[in-house]
């Protein structure tokens, strides 16, 4: 089968061809139709992340696709399902970004939500997970402004939507190119972060603070100023586990570094949620399998407006 592999940590990634893999007992076999890019992956790959991982490794996280055969003691599905989720197993040297992918049936594996297309559902794991673990971390209230940092890529477009959602009022960070899109998803305030730093914006709009900060972005050595913006008692989550959970209880905040937790359940429900007409999911690029090396490197650098999938 065509995969994107590295051939270890810091490796470029590169077109290969490898074995399908078998489905052991409790696992599905998905012939993958689509898989999408999170940043993590690029880490993954850097060797940052520290993971112990077989060589070549094919990387990626989160695809769709249909089930092609199942592994002894499968119940739950069957050939021919739709289904998204996360194919990552990196310890047997298996990833998102190829033919097929094996995951286990009560693992991060739901039925596609229907009408979505294969690249739409492949988008959903990783970012919009991450974002409803951000919502429900900070559990914002009818009324209550939310800032949320980073609004543009698939994390944060998803945010503020589920914001918007609660009856939160949404301030997101947005360039120009971006703002109309966010406002449609229920942004009611832009901040341009290529005009000014954003804490100097926000401070000067809303001296009073704000209740919620949702950062998606920010390294350690800069979070301290989105944490100044809260009103006493408010509460700064973090996408980059950039918080001193203790150094901001002893100022009457709370902080909380998120870490995304991909299950079943969690995919069934948002699938519910997008098959409603709830949320939305936009896909900025699609992408050739055979052409993801070239674009892997484009998509270090940044400024997303949306997810990237590879098409497989």
């Amino acid at each position: 089968m065509r995969a994107i592999a590295i051939s270890g940590f810091g490796a470029d990634p590169e077109l290969i061809e490898a074995p399908r893999p078998e489905p052991r007992p409790g696992e599905l076999l998905v012939r993958l139709r689509a898989a999408a890019y999170n940043p993590v992956d690029s880490k993954i790959a850097s060797g940052a992340l520290r993971l112990s991982a077989g060589f070549p490794l094919i990387m990626g996280q989160d695809g769709a696709g249909v089930v092609a055969a199942i592994g002894p003691e499968v119940s739950g599905f069957r050939p021919g399902e739709e289904v998204y989720g996360r194919f990552t197993h990196p310890e047997r040297g298996l990833g998102a970004y190829a033919e097929y992918g094996v995951v286990a049936q009560d693992g991060p594996v739901a039925r596609m939500p229907k009408g979505m297309t294969f690249d739409q559902a492949a988008a959903v794991p990783t970012a919009t997970v991450t974002a409803l673990d951000l919502i429900e971390a900070a559990r914002p209230q009818d009324g209550q402004t939310v800032l949320i940092v980073g609004a543009t890529g698939g994390v944060g477009q998803s945010a503020v939507q589920l914001a918007a959602l609660r009856g939160a009022r949404v301030i997101a960070t947005a360039a120009r190119d971006a703002a109309d899109l966010v406002r449609e998803l229920g942004a009611g305030e832009i901040v341009d972060h290529t005009k000014a730093p954003v804490p100097d914006q926000v401070h000067a709009a809303h001296p009073e603070g704000v209740d919620v900060v949702l950062d998606l972005v920010t390294p350690p050595d800069a979070i301290d100023a989105m944490a100044d913006l809260l009103r006493p008692g408010g509460v700064i989550c973090s996408a980059t586990h950039a918080l001193d959970p203790q150094a901001l209880a002893a100022r009457s905040l709370r902080g909380v570094n998120v870490v995304n937790h991909v299950t079943r359940p969690i995919l069934t429900t948002l699938a519910d949620t997008i098959d409603s007409g709830a949320l939305r999911v936009i896909v900025e690029s699609l992408v050739p399998l055979e052409r993801a090396p070239a674009a892997l490197r484009d998509l270090t650098r940044g400024g997303a407006r949306g997810k990237t999938v590879f098409t497989i």
